[in-house]
């Protein structure tokens, strides 16, 4: 299964960087390339139960995602349903000399097909996610 790291440091704050990422509400406001749709089915303190359609590689996956919010410093995503079921992403974000790092784990499980399809190898997987960061990263830096 696709696993992988990225890591990229943002001249903004901490803090802006964190909010954008974690904002899962306004995903596809800002990005509906990525995010088509976004639904909101549960919220409770730090705790979100979110359907969303993501797309990755020219494929819309649709999942059921848990976002686990530490702010201002860590986002986890547990994929719970869908395309992507037992799928998890982890965002740190930390202070640096030219604003802030952002650490992403990924540990993607995809279904049979996906998987077979060659569509997805892990370098390809990486490279589309390291779009929408980047894309996220453009937002906050504006």
């Amino acid at each position: 299964m696709p696993k992988f790291f990225l890591e990229q440091v943002s001249t903004a704050k901490r803090k802006s960087v964190f909010d954008i990422l974690s904002n899962f509400r306004d995903y596809q406001k800002l990005l509906p390339q990525h995010f088509p749709s976004v639904r909101i089915r549960s919220v409770r303190e730090t705790t979100s139960v979110v359907e969303e359609h993501m797309v990755l590689g020219g494929k819309e996956l649709v999942i059921m995602a848990k976002h686990v919010i530490d702010e201002p410093l860590l986002h986890e995503i547990f994929v719970i349903g869908g395309d992507a079921k037992g799928s998890y992403i982890k965002q740190q974000i930390l202070d640096h000399s030219k604003g802030c790092k952002i650490l992403v784990d990924v540990d993607l499980k995809l279904p049979g097909i996906m998987k077979l399809s060659g569509l997805f190898n892990t370098a390809k997987f990486k490279e589309n996610y390291a779009k929408i960061l980047d894309d996220f990263i453009k937002i906050v830096e504006i």
